[in-house]
């Protein structure tokens, strides 16, 4: 157990050292604030078009780090020889990859942490054409940004201190104290008469984004045991599109008896399933725990599934 926790904790610390993640957080949590910032003019559905696209701009970051995390932390480890080198103490291999991939899920729950703040943050800015763009919450989130990367530069150059995981690791401080902040202490005239209000019921529609992360993990993880990360990125862009697709594709064959189709409907993962987006607006306040609680079940088989196959190829898999 020592050393499964050691090899998670060493991967989920390389995974916040590198750069592109710590960008790819900070550029989609930004994004999901400016997304709250335009006049759309839609009619009166500006909020509801604001909490789809920063729910859709959270999987869509998902997707690339949970790719790009788990070639970093398996496919390149295998290439530099550095798997071999720990391998060769007595670790097993099915004990080394299921760590990676309980680094690889912190990292992913922390990513989808931020991105969740930046989420709440826009419901409490989004506004219709009565409303007006929330320029105090964008300099307060803009200023947590800030000073997370200005304590990374502090740590870095007085202390010697690795400038990503530290500014990673504030920013998770930073953007909940600005968040905080907005909430509390400021108020926006979101519509004709009506204040700017958090919509909380984004908090169990992020865990089920979170959930789909840890699927395409694991989905990344299998293919990073044999393929480098451009062709990971590609199988797991075509699993994820045809997946979004699956309910057309499979779903409605299988119901018509088809045997192939039930079988494909079964082995490719459902997105649509981790999709609360258009439960927002059924003027329900009710937080939908009870589906959440059956989606994570579904996550665990599939998982479970994933890492079978992922610890079966990387069994047969020449490190030499």
């Amino acid at each position: 157990m020592r050393q499964f926790i050691t090899i998670a904790l060493n991967a989920f610390m390389e995974l916040v050292r590198q750069p592109v993640f710590l960008l790819l957080t900070t550029c989609s949590a930004a994004f999901e604030i400016f997304l709250a910032t335009p006049y759309y003019f839609a009619f009166g559905d500006e909020p509801k078009l604001v909490k789809n696209t920063v729910l859709a701009a959270m999987l869509l970051a998902g997707l690339f780090g949970a790719v790009l995390s788990a070639s970093s932390s398996l496919a390149r480890e295998i290439r530099t020889g550095t798997a071999l080198a720990v391998l060769s103490k007595p670790v097993a291999r099915a004990q080394f990859l299921l760590a990676k991939y309980a680094g690889l899920a912190a990292a992913l729950a922390l990513m989808t942490y931020v991105n969740l703040v930046a989420a709440l943050i826009a419901s409490r800015m989004a506004f219709d054409a009565y409303g007006s763009t929330d320029l105090s919450a964008v300099g307060l989130f803009a200023g947590g940004i800030v000073l997370a990367y200005a304590i990374g530069g502090f740590s870095n150059f007085f202390l010697r201190r690795p400038f990503v995981s530290d500014a990673f690791f504030s920013l998770l401080i930073t953007v909940t104290l600005a968040a905080i902040i907005i909430v509390e202490f400021t108020r926006q005239t979101a519509s004709l008469g009506e204040m700017g209000k958090v919509d909380w019921r984004l908090v169990p529609a992020s865990v089920l984004v979170l959930f789909a992360l840890w699927i395409l993990a694991a989905l990344a993880l299998a293919c990073s045991t044999r393929f480098d990360t451009i062709p990971t990125l590609a199988i797991c862009s075509a699993l994820f599109l045809i997946g979004i697709m699956s309910d057309y594709l499979f779903g409605r064959p299988a119901k018509a008896g088809s045997w192939w189709a039930s079988v494909l409907y079964t082995v490719v993962p459902n997105w649509q399933l981790f999709w609360l987006a258009d439960v927002l607006e059924t003027g329900k306040n009710v937080f939908p725990w009870g589906y959440v609680a059956k989606a994570f079940g579904y996550v665990v088989g599939y998982v479970g599934a994933a890492l079978a196959l992922a610890v079966a190829l990387f069994e047969e898999r020449e490190l030499s």
